[in-house]
């Protein structure tokens, strides 16, 4: 009796056996606009989770209106070099012919040395542990504005951190609610048929006629200005997530109507299986792909109704920061003609609207590999 040698694995029958997520995963990885979205949202929640300690001043502490960024130097004033280090800006000696107003330009007498994970403003990690270091800043503890400064004198970058968490805490938990409303109706509704579906579709098209951004406008404002900022948000999170279940619905049930007609969803069905067990345990698991490319892809949308619907002061009222809030300071020409560091903010939603849309697009190549 001969006794045959092992076969080796080869990778060719490694993918044969490969789970679903991993057949993905190796999809998502060969899309490179794939993976620098999913680096950047990772970056983008880091930067929300993280936000106090990346902050380099306290974002609610004033100083001088409409400050200009500062720049990071390596060199001195007779352009030796030197550890890195922030010059503050201070009125010169000299005067400008025009306006006879003192020039204002860097204070090289009174550097400010920067460095990393140092002390400044103090804090609450996770709002439960104390704590008062800051990825980087001004050794001494003096405020250092990288990104300038608002009309009320505070630091620009750090409220642009804090201003993350509200405006995708507020993309997230809309979008939670669409999925969720959304994807249930559209299976039921596409599952049972009949009159109810009828009925369920009537509906879904009355919500789809809204002219969306009008009625945002019409119910925000039914709040009273004196009104609690918890309740203000809670009541635009609602709005948008009952304007935007609907078209989460019809994608949904579009689906669900072709896989109800699927052998393994009429055996199911012949052996006597619960109608929310076939809903749930198999048809929702064939929905899902097309659910998370759907969630990826709607964020950006929600961040920018949020930012839109901020800049006009509709959606977050201080003391809270949001990208759209921040926005109501380049209402006019003059302020940005004047101060252009004050649209930092739309850099950010940029990349964030990038990132969601970069990432949605690899997903929905790589959740159907076959």
């Amino acid at each position: 009796m001969v006794v045959q040698p092992a076969k080796t694995p080869t990778k060719a029958d490694a993918r044969q056996h490969e789970s679903y997520g991993a057949l993905v995963w190796r999809r998502l990885k060969r899309s490179w606009t794939g993976m620098i979205g999913l680096v950047l949202v990772c970056l983008l929640l880091f930067m929300a989770v993280f936000a106090d300690f990346l902050a380099p001043v306290d974002p609610k502490a004033t100083g001088v209106g409409f400050a200009p960024p500062q720049a990071i130097h390596i060199t001195d004033r007779d352009g030796n070099f030197v550890s890195p280090r922030s010059y503050p800006l201070a009125d010169g000696q000299d005067l400008d012919p025009i306006t006879f107003q003192p020039v204002i330009g860097p204070d090289y007498d009174n550097p400010q040395v920067l460095g990393l994970f140092v002390k400044g403003a103090p804090y609450h990690l996770f709002g439960l542990i104390p704590a008062e270091r800051h990825l980087i800043g001004a050794v001494d503890g003096t405020p250092v504005h990288f990104l300038g400064t608002d009309k009320f004198g505070r630091d620009v970058l750090s409220r642009i951190f804090y201003g993350s968490r509200i405006s995708l805490m507020i993309a997230l938990t809309v979008v939670t609610i669409v999925t969720v409303i959304g994807t249930t109706v559209g299976m039921v509704s596409g599952y049972f048929g009949g009159r109810f579906d009828a009925w369920t579709q009537r509906l879904v098209e009355l919500i789809l006629a809204f002219p969306q951004l009008p009625f945002y406008l019409a119910l925000t404002s039914l709040i009273p200005v004196t009104a609690p900022t918890h309740v203000f948000i809670a009541f635009v999170i609602l709005v948008m997530s009952g304007l935007g279940w609907a078209q989460m619905s019809r994608e949904v049930r579009g689906k669900t109507l072709a896989l109800a007609r699927i052998d393994y969803v009429r055996a199911a069905i012949a052996v006597g299986a619960t109608d929310r067990r076939i809903i749930f345990q198999h048809i929702l698991p064939n929905v899902l792909s097309h659910v998370i490319v759907a969630v990826t892809l709607a964020i950006p949308s929600v961040v920018l109704l949020e930012s839109f619907l901020g800049f006009l002061g509709f959606a977050v009222k201080p003391p809270l920061i949001s990208w759209g809030l921040m926005l109501q300071d380049t209402a006019t020409y003059s302020v940005i003609g004047s101060y252009p560091w004050i649209l930092s903010p739309v850099a950010f939603v940029l990349v964030t609207v990038f990132a969601f849309n970069a990432l949605g697009d690899g997903l929905r190549d790589a959740v159907d590999p076959y």
